[in-house]
C-alpha cells in the first residue's frame, strides 16, 4: 500500500500570527533548504566527509517547533540537525565550517555533521547514536527542576528512536519525576529505510507515551503554522505543569536517509505526492494569497540567502584544518571548567 501525505489536523488561521513572524518563518525555512542543497553539493565535491544527513523536506517541523521555545531553553537533537542549529541562532558560516572539518567550525572541526554544539545557546549537540541523547536530555531536565529554573528541555528524536530502550527508560523517568521535557518526534516515516509500520507495533509514535502516562499529539509536520500552534500548546503545558509531553511531527524527507542513500525503498510516485505538499511552497502560497508576500519579496530573499550560502562555503574553505598537535585536545574538561 502506498504511503500518502496524511492530514491529521485542522490548519490554524492567521489569527495571532504576526506578519513579520510569518515572513521570518519563510526566510528560515528557505535558508535551511538552500543551505542543505549546498551541503549536498559540497559532499559530492568531497569538501565534506563522514556521515551527513539533510533536513530537506522537514523545514516546517524544525522552524515551527523551535519558534515555540525560549532562547534559554535547552535543545537536544539527533544527527539530522543542521537546520535546527542555524534556526536556533548558530552562525551558518560556522556550521558549514564544522561540516568541512575546519577549526572555525562550531565544534572546532572535531564533530562534523552529526555533532553540532553551542553551549552558550544551550544547543546541546547532535548525537550520532540513535536515542542515546534521550537519557542525557532527561538528566538536563532533572537539573532544571532541581535548581527550580524556568527553562525546559526540547529533545528531538526520529521515529526510529522510539523503538530503543533509551526511549522507554527516558519516558519512564521523565514522568516518574515530573520533569520539564518535551519529546519531539520528527516522524519522516522511514527510519533509515524501512517504513514505520514495518518496524513499530504502534506506528503512531505519540501513543507510545501512554504506557507511562505521558500525553501527546500528532500534527501535520509539513505545515509550519500547524506545528507552531501545536508546539506552543505543548511547550506551555510542559513549562507550567512541569510535566513531560510527546509531540509527533508527521513529515517527510525528500532525500535519502543520508546524502549517499539513493532511497530506492520508496517509489517516485510517493515522493512526488509528498512534494506537492512541500512546506516552503505551501507557506509561500498562503502568504502570497494573504497579501503578506510578493513575488519581489520572494526573489529578494532568494538572492540574499543564495549570497549567504556562498559566504558560508567561502568562510569554511578559508578556515584552516585543526593542527595535528591538537589531536588530543578537548577530550576532557580542563581544570576549573564547569
Amino acid at each position: 500500500m502506498a504511503r500518502t501525505a496524511e492530514r491529521t489536523n485542522i490548519l490554524p488561521s492567521y489569527t495571532g500570527f504576526d506578519p513579520d513572524a510569518l515572513r521570518r518563518f519563510y526566510d528560515q525555512m528557505l535558508l535551511i533548504r538552500r543551505f542543505e542543497e549546498k551541503v549536498n553539493e559540497m559532499y559530492a565535491l568531497a569538501k565534506i566527509g563522514g556521515y551527513c544527513h539533510l533536513n530537506i523536506g522537514e523545514e516546517a517541523a524544525i522552524v515551527g517547533s523551535l519558534a515555540a521555545l525560549r532562547q534559554k531553553d535547552y535543545i537536544f537533537t539527533s544527527y539530522r540537525e543542521h537546520g535546527h542549529a542555524i534556526t536556533w541562532g548558530m552562525d551558518p558560516r560556522a556550521v558549514m565550517a564544522e561540516l568541512f572539518g575546519r577549526e572555525a567550525g562550531v565544534s572546532k572541526g572535531r564533530g562534523g555533521s552529526m555533532h553540532l554544539f553551542d553551549a552558550e545557546r544551550h544547543f546541546m549537540g547532535g548525537w550520532a547514536i540513535v536515542g542515546a541523547h534521550m537519557p542525557i536530555a532527561v538528566g538536563a531536565a532533572m537539573a532544571i527542576k532541581y535548581r527550580a529554573e524556568e527553562e525546559i528541555v526540547a529533545c528531538y528524536i526520529g521515529d526510529g528512536a522510539t523503538n530503543t530502550g533509551a526511549f522507554h527508560e527516558s519516558l519512564n523517568v521523565a514522568k516518574l519525576w515530573q520533569l520539564p521535557i518535551l519529546f519531539i518526534v520528527g516522524n519522516n516515516q522511514y527510519e533509515m529505510g524501512t517504513p514505520v509500520d514495518k518496524t513499530s507495533a504502534v506506528p503512531e509514535q505519540y501513543l507510545k507515551g501512554a504506557t507511562y502516562g505521558i500525553e501527546g499529539d500528532r500534527v501535520d509536520g509539513m505545515d509550519v503554522l500547524a506545528v507552531v500552534d501545536a508546539a506552543q500548546k505543548a511547550v506551555n503545558h510542559v513549562r507550567e505543569h512541569q510535566d513531560p509531553l510527546i509531540l509527533e511531527l508527521l513529515t517527510y524527507r525528500f532525500k535519502g536517509h543520508s546524502v549517499i542513500d539513493p532511497a530506492r525503498y520508496r517509489s517516485d510516485a510517493e515522493v512526488n505526492q509528498w512534494q506537492t505538499r512541500d512546506p516552503l511552497v505551501l507557506l509561500r502560497q498562503r502568504l502570497t494569497e494573504a497579501g503578506m508576500l510578493t513575488d519581489a519579496d520572494v526573489e529578494k530573499t532568494e538572492q540574499q540567502i543564495a549570497q549567504l550560502v556562498e559566504e558560508c562555503v567561502a568562510y569554511a574553505d578559508a578556515s584552516p584544518f585543526p593542527d595535528v598537535s591538537t589531536l588530543f585536545n578537548y577530550l576532557y574538561a580542563e581544570e576549573g571548567e564547569s
